[in-house]
């Protein structure tokens, strides 16, 4: 498990954490522009519990692990679907809603502007990182790893580190997705959907930072192939 402490900074934990965003979200903690605040400052600024939060947050981290499939073979199948595609279909969509957005209502002052350039940012750096897994990491995984595969996972990890910094950028620029009164159907469809996406991104980080990367570590020559077959 995630060894996340009360000196854990809140803009980690939220874009590393499945739900922590969300957590957060509701007791008023802030984890964009002032993300770098430990986390038992941010729950003494909120008026909660810093022990409560941080095992809210550890039950999280259980529960994340709970729902990743336990064969390494049935967990990168479940990557690829259920993440690797679904957010190719939703950049495809969420990005010119929210030009049309900010088209739109660029004079209101809670408008997101920036939105579509940060999506658009994010999507040149997902969808070749997502490549890289699906052409060379995935396979080398499945079949027999090699001691090459750890430079693989440690630019997986540095790709993630930069999407976690895109993530801040969107929920700053959506005001933690928080809708003006009298939203129009387009500006809350498209909150709801890359709040989603974000969602979505965090899990998927997540299983393979916490889950699946792991589970290569330390590998060399002579147990490649016993990786391999445990795949299988």
């Amino acid at each position: 498990m995630a060894e996340y402490e009360l000196d854990t900074t809140v803009g980690v934990i939220a874009c590393e954490l499945p739900g922590a965003a969300e957590l957060f979200r509701q007791h008023g903690i802030g984890f964009c522009c002032g993300g770098d605040v430990p986390l038992a400052e941010a729950a003494a600024d909120a008026g909660i519990e810093a022990a409560d939060l941080l095992a809210r947050l550890q039950a999280l981290e259980l529960a994340a692990r709970r729902d990743a499939p336990d064969g390494t073979g049935e967990l990168i199948a479940h990557i690829l679907e259920r993440y690797h595609q679904t957010h190719r279909t939703d950049l495809e969509w969420l990005i010119p809603l929210a030009q049309k957005v900010e088209h739109v209502h660029g004079a209101h002052h809670s408008a997101p502007l920036g939105l579509a350039d940060a999506l658009v940012d994010l999507k040149d750096h997902l969808l070749p990182h997502m490549a890289r897994e699906e052409l060379a990491l995935f396979p080398m995984m499945r079949h027999e790893p090699d001691p090459d595969i750890e430079h693989l996972i440690a630019g997986m990890r540095d790709d993630h580190a930069c999407e976690s910094r895109s993530l801040a950028v969107i929920e700053h620029l959506t005001h933690g997705f928080a809708l003006p009164d009298g939203a129009c159907r387009s500006w809350t469809a498209l909150y709801v959907g890359v709040q989603k996406f974000c969602d979505d991104l965090v899990t998927h980080m997540h299983l393979e930072n916490s889950v699946l990367f792991p589970r290569f570590s330390g590998i060399d020559a002579s147990d490649g192939a016993a990786v391999a077959r445990s795949v299988g």
